[in-house]
Parts: C-alpha cells; sequence; structure tokens
C-alpha cells in the first residue's frame, strides 16, 4: 500500500489494534504541542521514545482514512 506519510509500525495496544506512528512535522505546524493539539481531535496520542524523538501515535486499520483526516485537521488549520 502506497501511503503519502512515512508510518513506522509500533506495538499494539493492549486489546491488539494496530498502532503506527508518524512525525509530528506532518501537521506542518511550527511546534510540536500545535501539531500535538491537531492530532488529538482525530485521536492522536504523544508518542516518545528512544525509538522515536518526536512523533504522534495512531490506532489504525486503515491508514489512508488516518491520512485523510490529517490532511482535513492540516487543510483547517492552514
Amino acid at each position: 500500500m502506497k501511503t503519502q506519510y512515512n508510518w513506522t509500525r509500533i506495538q499494539s495496544d493492549y486489546n491488539g489494534n494496530p498502532r503506527y506512528v508518524v512525525s509530528w512535522l506532518a501537521f506542518k505546524t511550527k511546534t510540536y504541542e500545535e501539531a500535538l493539539k491537531l492530532a488529538r481531535t482525530i485521536g492522536g496520542r504523544k508518542f516518545h521514545n528512544k525509538q522515536y524523538g518526536g512523533g504522534i501515535a495512531f490506532k489504525s486499520y486503515n491508514l489512508s482514512e488516518t491520512e485523510a483526516a490529517i490532511d482535513r485537521v492540516v487543510g483547517g488549520a492552514a
């Protein structure tokens, strides 16, 4: 599947739902906090560890729909 953003698969949540992380830069904001605020409106969560510095995690069975949601909030913020 071809995706617009560079997703990284991370460990599933405790219910077995697949989770993916994307860089906060995908939200085209000036700060990580602004990106988090936008991401939280569509189900994004803060994700940072040694593996991935400033990322935003999403539960997703369909990355195309998740990317469309990101595009909607980024377009609304611009």
